[in-house]
């Protein structure tokens, strides 16, 4: 084989070379370093952008506008003072370094806009206050009714953030469709180990505006906690710390292991009239919620009021391995069901702080329905329990085709001497009812115990009601049934016990 000149294999050499500078040259970046202007002198010596901690957002928007599609801009310790909004390109990823080390604050109308889609947002704490009218429109379209986090575009994921606002802005975190920002369906958003914390306003917000495409669909919430959303001073009298569906129709719904603790009214949350499909809750808690003051004067199920640890007004939802704990009105507040679960939760404490000179109610399980429901059954709750209520156990009236099977009620304090009523009579209806009070076409099964109540279940107005199980009391009256309609009730598999029996 004949050897190559030296001068061939130093040509050769020259090529390669030029050619892999080419390469190296041609690859694009995939990443850019944003330092904050009060951080490391070793994250400034590294970074490609460096803040100064005055209109932050520039430099974060420059690197964001210097990447490819599917690029991340990283953000370094400390604080971002953005006094602008910050609107990651389509495919971007925004990455801090943890809620507890990457701080971006948003003034002078300032937010973290998604606005394109498959954007990433990973491991920062964000802080928005100051929001004023900048606007004359008339459609709402206006900078207060934004969150800090506003997401106008599908496909969005949000992990490990933390956030908080004042009372001048709608909400920490929004989910909103606006025709004007994003036509399509907004749809296929999650959220992952993100909390809404010591807020002025909505923790977690959906809502739409505009007549297209109001469905917002397929969102998942994991491991998410609002705590005290509108406790300290509240954008509205109406601060929830979860709400799914404000003006927005909610289908696919996926909220696990999350928690509502100390919000100004419900914890978890939906509007009344949006429709709600296919929405699953499981594992998730809701204490202490509806830190709003009592009205003096209360009608169960007054729309002035929620103080729920869940509120849910109708709908296709799901409660699964659910608890709610000490919240001011109502544990679970159903309305209207249209095919509800509510399947092994628990209910502890409603009720919590007596408030003296008010016709308070608190309720555990509240069951109301207004309008008919095509649904068949209503509502089925199995392996629920109520433990130690500072009012009614169980509350069920105007209600038609539901399955009660296996409640638990244990030691309610009740309400003018009453655990639990099952059923209404003219004089206590749901508010705006339209059908008859009481319950109709029904199966009850229960075992309920307790000493502080003088009847632990009350039946009125049921019309073929079938109920069983066991009551454990020692009280003259344990369980008491009046007024009866055509089809009366079935009490045969009901049986009545002394309070010590281990039967």
């Amino acid at each position: 084989m004949p050897r190559l000149h030296p001068s061939i294999i130093l040509l050769a050499g020259v090529v390669i070379g030029l050619l892999l500078v080419q390469s190296a040259a041609a690859a694009p970046v995939t990443s850019l370093l944003v330092a904050a202007g009060d951080s490391s002198p070793g994250a400034k010596v590294q970074a490609n952008y460096t803040c100064d901690g005055l209109d932050d957002h520039v430099e974060i928007q420059a690197a964001l506008a210097a990447l490819p599609e599917g690029g991340t801009v990283i953000l370094s310790n400390g604080t971002f003072n953005c006094s602008g909004s910050v609107v990651p390109a389509a495919g971007a990823t925004l990455l801090g370094q943890g809620p507890e080390a990457t701080f971006l604050e948003f003034s002078r109308n300032g937010i973290l806009n998604v606005s394109k889609e498959h954007v990433t947002l990973d491991g920062f704490r964000i802080t928005g206050s100051g929001y004023v009218n900048t606007s004359t429109s008339t459609t709402l379209d206006l900078d207060q009714w934004l969150g800090v986090l506003t997401i106008y575009a599908s496909d969005t994921r949000v992990y490990n953030i933390t956030g908080t606002a004042d009372a001048s802005i709608q909400a920490v975190f929004l989910l909103l469709h606006n025709p004007n920002v994003y036509a399509p369906i907004l749809e296929g958003v999650e959220f992952v180990n993100c909390r809404a914390v010591d807020t002025g306003t909505y923790g977690f917000l959906h809502n739409a505006w505009g007549s297209e495409n109001r469905t917002i669909r397929n969102v998942r919430y994991e491991n998410c906690a609002a705590i005290d959303c509108g406790r300290y001073g509240a954008f509205n009298p109406w601060v929830t710390g979860f709400d799914f569906a404000e003006l927005n129709d909610i289908e696919g719904l996926r909220v696990t292991n999350c928690l509502a603790e100390g919000n100004l009214e419900s914890g978890f949350h939906f509007e009344w009239d949006p429709e709600k499909r296919d929405c699953v809750f499981i594992n998730c808690s809701s204490r202490n919620n509806g830190q709003k003051p009592y009205p003096e004067d209360y009608l169960v199920g007054d729309p002035d009021f929620f103080g729920s640890g869940f509120y849910l007004p109708g709908g296709q939802v799901s409660l699964i391995n659910c608890r709610a704990e000490e919240n001011s009105a109502f544990g679970f507040l159903v309305i209207n069901p249209g095919g509800m679960l509510l399947y092994n939760c628990t209910e502890s404490g409603t009720g919590r702080v007596p408030t003296p000179g008010t016709s308070r109610k608190p309720i555990s399980y509240c069951i109301l329905q207004s309008m008919p429901v095509p649904a068949n059954p209503s509502i089925v709750m199995e392996h629920c329990w109520s433990l130690h209520s500072n009012g009614w156990g169980l509350f069920v009236c105007g209600t038609e085709n539901a399955l009660i099977r296996n409640f638990i009620l244990t030691d309610p304090a009740g309400v003018d001497g009453i655990g639990a009523v099952l059923g209404c009579s003219p004089m206590e209806p749901p508010v705006n009812s339209t059908i008859d009070a009481g319950i109709s076409n029904s199966t009850i099964d229960l075992v309920a115990s307790g000493d502080r109540s003088q009847t632990l279940i009350y039946i009125v107005n049921n019309r073929n009601v079938t109920y069983s199980g066991q009551i454990f009391s020692d009280a003259a009256r344990p369980v008491v049934v009046e007024w009866t309609r055509a089809g009366g009730v079935d009490l045969s598999g009901l049986e009545v016990l002394p309070a010590n029996s281990t039967a």
